[in-house]
């Protein structure tokens, strides 16, 4: 176990987290700027595609960015045809988001991508590591809204 005391610890604790998500994002990021799209686009696709049918609203608070950050890249995603709003049956003021074909495409590219490196990453680590990266990243997102 680290010793979180330890400056050196930290460091290095927090040099491979860099270094790790720096490496998860790399390939993704290379295939969003070759269509003009950033890491948030990305969140913003992944998030439709985890929850279909998903509000404007419930994507602001899984994103946990107002609307005015997520209204810009959302409108560029759907003026690419990549995202679609509509409206639900239930009640027509409400917009829910969709990928379009398109859409599901590149998340699916994206999403390839990013797995073939866990797959990779999480065979060389094995399952006792694999559990424990797990574990440390869900009590991460435990503490988000802290």
């Amino acid at each position: 176990m680290l010793d979180l005391k330890n400056p050196a610890s930290q460091q290095e604790a927090m040099e491979a987290f860099f270094f790790g998500y720096q490496a998860f994002t790399a390939k993704a990021d290379e295939m969003l700027e070759r269509r003009g799209l950033s890491r948030v686009h990305q969140r913003i696709v992944f998030f439709i595609a985890r929850y279909p049918a998903l509000s404007v609203k419930e994507l602001l608070e899984l994103l946990g960015v107002s609307k005015q950050a997520l209204n810009i890249p959302l409108r560029q995603l759907q003026e690419m045809h990549l995202v679609d709003s509509v409206a639900s049956e239930t009640d027509k003021r409400k917009r829910l988001l969709q990928l379009s074909e398109e859409g599901v495409r590149l998340e699916q590219s994206l999403r390839r991508e990013q797995v073939k490196l866990l797959q990779r990453a999480f065979s060389d680590a094995g399952e006792e590591a694999v559990s424990g990266w797990l574990a440390v990243n869900q009590a991460l997102c435990a503490t988000r809204n802290l």
